[in-house]
């Protein structure tokens, strides 16, 4: 317990003294030393210079051992696989994009070879090879079923519904694999780096090409049953087509649109634009350029989250996605203007700040987790 607190110590803080580690811990200056010298002599921990400027002996510093443990992140989506590997310490080493159209369709087991040769991508870069992997954890649309194995609700994915799927991976990547919902990682991400910092009960949406949720309820992801909560992209509203049919409905509503996805997925927002009479609008940036486009898109947000803080009462609201991004600041403002006088909880509405690619960070955070804990002694 004390080696394992005094690692969570050194990842957190970083380099500290032995000095530093015993009063931090709680711990004698003997009992610090005899646990650092099992640490370094494990391979977790190195020394990294002295302290400096201070009366008497200098003091040395301990650090993580970035080359204890490596482990690798993907995002998946419908153009491709990125892949991320990075060391124990979270720094990312390298980083790989493969496009779908890399490999044909027909190839035997093309979506665990399209994962391989992402991760083989980044290895490469950061001079490495599969064998110093621990681990992997793979973002993606919809969510493995508990229950069946399969991944639900994502139809348009339709190579990554193998109901052996994780073993598949698994095989061609020689190392165990996580499969995680994507928007699920994004809230991971911001609980670490981002809106959700000083927040245990927050729901990030996400709006994109699909619209879907995450709860984090308690600190906690909540995942529901068959691995569907948050999936508000299906949610009926008024003005939009029903899904019906079971997940072959669901098919045809990712496909067609339909529910909340229909009226604020990337999608819709350009539909809406030329609707108002921007027949060249290309993009979610220059539809939400348009005063009256933003004001409406701002009304249909505000209607389906106020379903969603009715059932979940969330302390935040974390705005993600292109269209959050494209709307920024103006979006938010009129999104918490159209909340002011419902009868319901008023939560803290923020646009995501994480940078860089959210899911790709959440499953970074969430394989460092995994390793540490299968690397440092249990606490």
């Amino acid at each position: 317990m004390n080696d394992r607190a005094a690692l969570d110590l050194l990842v957190s803080q970083g380099p500290l003294t032995r000095t530093r580690i015993g009063e931090l811990t709680g711990l004698s200056k003997p009992t610090a030393s005899q646990l650092l010298t099992r640490l370094e002599a494990a391979g977790l921990v190195r020394t990294t210079g002295n302290v400096t400027g201070r009366p008497g002996p200098n003091a040395q510093l301990y650090e993580i051992n970035p080359t204890a443990a490596h482990l690798t992140a993907l995002a998946v989506d419908q153009q491709g696989v990125t892949a991320a590997v990075a060391d124990i310490t979270g720094q990312v080493l390298g980083e790989e994009r493969v496009g779908t159209d890399t490999i044909a369709e027909d190839v035997p087991n093309r979506t665990a070879q399209l994962v391989a040769q992402a991760v083989d991508g980044a290895l490469s870069k950061a001079g490495l090879g599969r064998g110093q992997l621990h681990g992997a954890v793979i973002g993606t649309p919809g969510a493995l079923d508990p229950r069946t194995g399969r991944l639900r609700y994502a139809p348009h994915l339709p190579d990554w519904h193998s109901r052996a799927l994780k073993e598949e991976l698994a095989e061609v990547l020689g190392m165990p694999v996580t499969l995680e919902n994507d928007v699920n990682l994004a809230a991971v991400a911001e609980q670490h780096d981002g809106a959700a910092q000083d927040v245990d009960d927050f729901v990030l949406v996400w709006a994109d090409e699909g619209v879907g949720a995450a709860l984090v309820l308690g600190g906690r992801l909540l995942r529901g049953s068959t691995g569907g909560a948050g999936e508000i992209g299906y949610m009926p509203l008024p003005g939009a087509p029903l899904s019906r049919g079971g997940e072959r409905g669901a098919a045809r509503a990712d496909a067609d649109g339909g529910g909340f996805q229909r009226l604020v997925g990337a999608p819709g927002v350009i539909e809406l634009a030329r609707e108002y009479g921007a027949p060249d609008v290309r993009t979610v940036a220059e539809a939400l350029a348009h005063d009256a486009v933003r004001a409406e898109i701002a009304r249909r947000l505000a209607t389906g989250l106020a379903a969603v803080v009715a059932v979940v009462d969330p302390q935040l609201i974390v705005l993600a996605g292109e269209v959050a991004q494209a709307g920024g600041e103006a979006l938010r403002a009129l999104v918490e203007e159209e909340f002011t006088g419902l009868a319901l909880p008023r939560p803290v509405l923020r646009l995501s700040r994480t940078e860089g690619n959210p899911i790709l960070l959440g499953a970074l955070w969430t394989a460092l987790a995994a390793t540490r804990d299968a690397v440092f002694p249990a606490g």
